[in-house]
C-alpha cells in the first residue's frame, strides 16, 4: 500500500518478514497469487467496514461521512500507483477488485441512497444507477496520476473534496444540514488530531 506493488520484490517481502523465499512459496505460487491474496483480505475488510458503517449511521448522510473518514485513514498510507501497478501488473487481481466496486459496493451504494431517499434527506429524483456508478468512479478518481499528481495534490483532499462534490448533489435542504453538522464534528476531530 505504501510504495507500491511493483517496487515491492520478493525478497523484501522476506526480509521484512523476517523468514526465507523459499518459505514465502510454500504458501503462495509466485507475487501475483500473493497480490490476489492481499486484494481478496481488503475486500473482506473493506465489506466489513461497510456494513459497520451502515449498522452505526444516524442517517443516509452520517454514513457517508463514516465512510469518508476510514477512506481517508486508508489513503493516508496508499501510493497512488497501488492501483495503476495492479491494473498493468496484475490483471487478475484488478478485475477481482472492479468486481467489488460493481457488486458489493455498488449495493451499498444503492442502499444508502434509497436510504437517504426515503428519509427526505436526499432529493427523490436521483437515478439511482447513474449515482451510484459515479460515486464509484470518483471515489476511485485519486488514483489517477494524470489528473490528480501527487506532486501537486494530496490525495485526501481530492478524496474529501470529491465527496462533497457528490453528497451536496444528492441532498436536500434537510440533508444540508446534516452535511454542515458532520462537516464541524469532522473539524473540530481533525483541528484536535493537528494539536496532539
Amino acid at each position: 500500500m505504501r510504495y507500491g506493488i511493483r517496487s515491492i520484490t520478493m525478497d523484501e517481502i522476506a526480509t521484512q518478514l523476517g523468514i526465507s523465499k523459499k518459505t514465502i512459496y510454500q504458501f503462495f505460487t509466485d507475487k501475483d497469487d500473493m497480490v490476489m491474496a492481499v486484494i481478496d483480505l481488503e475486500i473482506q475488510k473493506n465489506e466489513m467496514d461497510c456494513i459497520h458503517f451502515r449498522d452505526q449511521s444516524e442517517n443516509a448522510v452520517h454514513q457517508i461521512f463514516l465512510a469518508l473518514e476510514s477512506l481517508e485513514e486508508l489513503l493516508k498510507s496508499t501510493n497512488p500507483l497501488m492501483l495503476y501497478d495492479l491494473e498493468k501488473h496484475h490483471p487478475r487481481s484488478f478485475k477481482k477488485l472492479k468486481e467489488f466496486k460493481y457488486q458489493f459496493l455498488y449495493k451499498m451504494i444503492i442502499d444508502n441512497l434509497e436510504w437517504g431517499m426515503s428519509e427526505e434527506l436526499y432529493r427523490d429524483d436521483i437515478q439511482l444507477d447513474i449515482a451510484a456508478k459515479c460515486r464509484i468512479e470518483s471515489a476511485f478518481l485519486v488514483f489517477n496520476l494524470d489528473l490528480f499528481p501527487h506532486s501537486r495534490y494530496k490525495i485526501s483532499e481530492v478524496n474529501y473534496e470529491l465527496s462533497m462534490l457528490f453528497i451536496h448533489g444528492i441532498v436536500t435542504a434537510n440533508g444540508k444540514k446534516l452535511i454542515e453538522k458532520y462537516t464541524i464534528e469532522r473539524n473540530k476531530k481533525l483541528s484536535h488530531e493537528q494539536k496532539v
